[in-house]
């Protein structure tokens, strides 16, 4: 498995970069997110995720973890593939589709190109369903899950939750979000823990 790829930036397409990396460039498709945080010519890194079909090899690339690791949790939903994946994170940021889901917003999510209604439903059922089944197999999650919404006042519990969507349990998140003002807007806590937690 390719983990990431490092090295200068060639080329870029509207939807992908050439990355040149010891005389080799790699073509990674990706969001129009991360290609507007590159520039032909620097060093970039790209976390990479590779899809094997028996037709093809692709290889997709990401700014931040927190990208890839989204793309890898909307590709796992029944019915939605990479081509999917890429236009909704191109259209929002892993932030926005962690509200999204946690607030059941299908609005927010078919404004991807491509996205209807019952595809972003089945993301939303699905994802909640995993967060769901993960609270009850995982005794500390549901217990810290439920004394952080109880405890908690202002945007925390909300921002807990969406978190849970990018794969963090409550006990992970809990003690970094108790250090900010749970005041502010649920989408700059998901933010914050993530960049403190280096994720961004």
């Amino acid at each position: 498995m390719i983990y990431s790829v490092r090295g200068t930036l060639i080329h870029t397409t509207l939807s992908g970069a050439v990355v040149e990396c010891a005389g080799v460039g790699y073509y990674c498709q990706t969001t129009v997110n991360t290609l507007r945080q590159l520039k032909t010519g620097t060093e970039v890194t790209l976390y990479t995720y590779l899809n094997v079909r028996e037709d093809a090899m692709e290889l997709f690339g990401f700014a931040t973890t927190t990208e890839l690791e989204t793309f890898k949790t909307l590709i796992s939903v029944s019915g939605v593939g990479p081509k999917a994946g890429l236009a909704i994170l191109s259209q929002l940021t892993p932030e926005q589709v962690a509200m999204a889901i946690a607030t059941d917003d299908v609005k927010t999510i078919t404004k991807a190109q491509g996205i209807g209604k019952k595809i972003a439903q089945r993301i939303i059922l699905e994802l909640k369903d995993k967060l769901a089944k993960a609270a009850v197999s995982d005794p500390d999650f549901s217990a810290v899950s439920s004394g952080a919404a109880a405890a908690a006042s202002g945007n925390v519990p909300k921002a807990v939750e969406a978190l849970g969507v990018l794969g963090y349990t409550p006990a992970e998140v809990a003690p970094v979000l108790a250090a900010f003002d749970s005041s502010l807007p649920v989408e700059q806590l998901i933010a914050m823990t993530l960049r403190q937690m280096g994720r961004q």
